[in-house]
């Protein structure tokens, strides 16, 4: 069979399955199969595929059609204009988290700052910073070994291994040490709406990445009671949270003595981040 034909079949099969990106996803993971670019493969529409790069994309295809990430079948997602090795470990990677990083940048451009990511998963925020930040370095802390292994990975692959610590530790164990950045994306979904989010996220992501607890503020609580002890005076807190979150979270904030800087609203205008000064 011929690429193009197969684009076609196997677009048809995840629009059945409802899959809004039915033809992205079967361009990527033939592409994959055929251990080719995505581009590759569009300009060489007319090419035969042999039966075992037949087998393979069968295969990937049942897996998307059950709703399992394409980023966890390719084995990687993009962030940052780079690609992060992922796995069921960790955490994907979401457009939403580049704005965070967007933001620190243009706050610590040419500073010489430490930085504290909790909860790091694939490594994404302190990766991000730290290409941009060239004289800074940073700690990535994560309770699950998996997740601290990929984030090494990517780590290696972007040459920051001399510039990052891993601890495979719970963030509350951290003491001795201050930062002058400490950023966060921690579980914010309260876990009785777990259930109601989409088939490719609850069934597949970590759930120890996802549940915030009753109220979907239990580690960005922990997050915060931290922070005061280990960021420098004046040091920043900067959060991702959950939709509508912002006001409880704000007067946490600010009985915690922390000071509110900045807010980053996501793409459909939601406060999806918060950035605060501890005084």
């Amino acid at each position: 069979m011929k690429v193009l034909e197969l684009i076609k079949t196997g677009s048809e099969l995840l629009k059945e399955k409802n899959i809004s990106s039915h033809v992205l996803d079967t361009e990527l993971l033939l592409s994959k199969s055929l251990n080719k670019s995505r581009e590759e493969l569009l300009i060489n529409l007319d090419q035969n595929i042999n039966k075992r790069e037949l087998t393979n994309f069968n295969k990937y295809l049942i897996r998307r059609s059950n709703k399992e990430p394409v980023a966890y079948l390719l084995g990687e997602k993009e962030f940052w204009s780079k690609k992060f090795f992922v796995n069921k470990g960790t955490l994907i990677p979401r457009p939403e988290t580049e704005l965070l990083v967007e933001k620190l940048v243009t706050i610590y451009k040419e500073k010489k700052i430490t930085i504290l990511d909790i909860g790091t998963g694939t490594g994404c925020i302190i990766a991000s910073l730290l290409s941009e930040l060239k004289n800074s370095s940073g700690t990535a802390v994560d309770i699950s070994k998996e997740a601290i292994l990929v984030a090494k990975k990517n780590a290696h692959k972007f040459k920051l291994s001399d510039r990052i610590k891993f601890l495979h530790k719970p963030f509350e164990e951290l003491h001795g040490k201050k930062f002058d950045l400490i950023v966060s994306n921690p579980p914010y979904i309260k876990r009785m709406e777990i259930k109601n989010l989409s088939d490719d996220i609850k069934k597949f992501e970590p759930r120890m990445a996802l549940d915030g607890g009753n109220d979907g503020l239990d580690v960005i609580k922990k997050v915060i009671y931290k922070s005061r002890e280990i960021l420098k005076i004046n040091g920043t807190l900067a959060l991702e949270i959950g939709n509508e979150q912002i006001n409880k979270v704000s007067k946490i904030l600010i009985d915690n003595k922390f000071r509110i800087i900045s807010v980053i609203k996501d793409y459909r205008n939601n406060i999806r981040c918060v950035i605060a000064k501890y005084r």
